[in-house]
Formats: C-alpha cells, structure tokens, sequence
C-alpha cells in the first residue's frame, strides 16, 4: 500500500500546461489541501484564467480552487516541491528549456517525439539528465477526472521511493494511483493507445461492427505490446493499467480525440483541414520508423502511418490490412 506519509515533502505542485488535463490535475491535486501553480504560455489567457476562477476553453463550467495560481511567470515553478508536466508531447522539449534547474518530475505528456522517434522519458533524460522524474499515464478523461468520477492511473519511475511519494501526494479517494517502477513500459503505453485509438475510430466510422473493433483492439495491443517489449519494458506493465486499460477507454470513446480523429477520417474528412492534431496523429510516423528500427511487426500502426500522413487513403489501408497473410496469433 502506498503510505500517505511518504508525500509530507509535497507541499507545493506546479502543473506546467492548463489544456484540460493539466486543469483537471490541478484541481485533483488542489482538493487535497495542497498549494498549485498551474502554468500556461501568455500573459493573457493566464489572466482570464485567474480572474474568472475558470478555463472556458477547455473545461467550462468548472470552478478551480482558490488553492490554485495560474501564471505564465516559467520562473514561480522553481518554488514547487514537485512538478506535472502536462504539455503535448511535441512541445516537450522545448518546455524543458523553461528553467535551468527542474524540480522532480511526473510526465503526464503521451506520445512519441516526432523528429526524433524517442519516448517521452527518452526526451526527459536527454534534457535534465540529473532530475528525478516519472511518468504518469492509465484510462482517465479530463471531464470525468474533474468532476471527482473514480479512475484509476498508473505512476512510475526508476526511482521508486519518489513514485510512492508522488503517488501519495496526488492520490484521493476517487483519484487512485498505482505504482511501477517501469516508466519505459508506461510511456510506451500512453504512446501506442493514441495511434491505436485512431484505427479503432476509423473502424467506428466506417460501421464494421463491434466485432471488428474489439478484433482491432487485440491486435493493436499486440503491437503495442511487441514494442513495448522490444524496448526492455515488462509484460505485465503492459497489461496494467496504462496499457491496456488506456487502450480500452481511447478505443471506445468519442470522448477520446484520438478515436474521434479516425471517425472523422472514415467519414471521408482530411487530416489538413482538422486543425491541431490529436497525439495520435502527431506521434504514428515516429511510432513506425522506431518499431522499423528494432524489425517489430507493427500493421496496424503503419496504416495510421500512413492515412495521417495523406499517402494512402482508407479504403487502401483497411484493404491492404485485410488482404495480410493468414498467421499465427503469437
């Protein structure tokens, strides 16, 4: 069990993001007594936020806690005892130039970095090598989240004493973490599911059945779970929750970007008139050229590769998906 007084150091935690998962973590956190400052580029949305008790673009009708000080001042995170870096994954690196020195970390970011094809925890060490850090992923919305709805995430790190101890200081009654000390097999997790979550939407999209989708499911977790391996991460991570617990709630969900992403998709919409990308998207051409690398068989994750990148259409995909030679399932 994780003891409660393992997170007495944690205080103070800065949430570096107020998109709504960096939001809804913030008031998580915020309910259990402790000082947040949650930050966000620009003065001025900084100042909306603060001033209206509210972030209207991304989770209306919340009030946050007068426990939590929104700011765009990167330099007030230094003074936290702890930090949540909820930024997407593109943007990670860059947000880690923010300040010389990090307090320990939790990744809450899912994806793979695009120019380089490396983990969220890969980007980390290559940024601030010296810094304790984790990760945090599992089946969890921000809207359900907010509203203090029962979920339940995975925290990992190497460092297992911080995981417990960060553990501790975010966990609640309906907010419950679990901790690994496995951050390879969490990040890739959180990576995977969003790629997956794509060709599950298309599947929605296009009507082929509940059948089709859970097929598609377990085969992308096979994939997932190929890489995953590959990368020296534990099965049993991946059978955890932020594997497939991840996958079953992105791949099911209109509420998932990801899976509404591939609806879009299969209704004939193109990836260039949807704005900003959903990770999935972003991350799927890195996915594959690092699965390439390490000769993983990953189908599924090539054909969301490849639709998302405009080379191939999606009738192509599923018929060149369908027309794979007939194997054995492991």
């Amino acid at each position: 069990m994780i003891n409660p007084a393992n997170s007495e150091g944690i205080n103070h935690v800065g949430v570096v993001g107020a998109g709504a998962w960096g939001t809804a973590l913030a008031q998580t956190v915020a309910n259990t007594g402790k000082k947040v400052t949650l930050w966000t580029r620009g003065a001025s949305l900084a100042g909306r936020i603060e001033l209206k008790r509210e972030n209207a673009a991304y989770l209306p009708g919340v009030t946050l806690s007068d426990r939590i000080r929104v700011t765009h001042n990167a330099a007030e995170l230094a003074r936290a005892d702890a930090i949540l870096l909820v930024c997407p994954a593109q943007h990670l690196r860059s947000v880690l130039a923010l300040l010389p020195l990090w307090p320990p970390v939790l990744i809450c970011a899912k994806g793979i970095e695009r120019s380089s094809g490396k983990l969220m925890t890969e980007v980390f060490r290559d940024k601030v090598p010296t810094s304790v850090f984790g990760m945090l992923s599992g089946p969890s919305f921000a809207t359900e989240v907010v509203r203090g709805l029962p979920c339940a995430v995975t925290v990992a790190s190497d460092d297992l004493e911080f995981a417990v101890c960060i553990a501790a200081a975010l966990g609640t009654s309906s907010f419950r973490p679990y901790v690994s000390n496995d951050a390879t097999g969490v990040a890739v997790g959180g990576a995977v599911k969003n790629v997956l979550a794509i060709a599950c939407g298309i599947v929605e999209g296009r009507g082929y059945g509940e059948s089709a989708r859970a097929a598609l499911t377990a085969r992308g977790f096979a994939e997932m779970m190929r890489f995953a391996m590959a990368l020296g991460a534990r099965a049993e991570t991946l059978t955890g929750l932020s594997g497939l617990g991840d996958l079953i709630l992105t791949a099911s969900s209109k509420k998932s970007r990801n899976f509404a992403l591939g609806v879009r998709l299969a209704e004939g919409g193109l990836i260039d008139d949807m704005g900003p990308l959903a990770e999935g998207a972003a991350s799927a051409e890195a996915l594959v050229r690092r699965g390439q690398s390490m000769s993983v068989d990953m189908p599924i994750s090539e054909a969301v590769a490849q639709i998302v990148s405009n080379r191939i259409g999606v009738d192509e995909a599923i018929r060149a998906l369908l027309s794979r030679p007939f194997r054995n399932e492991f």
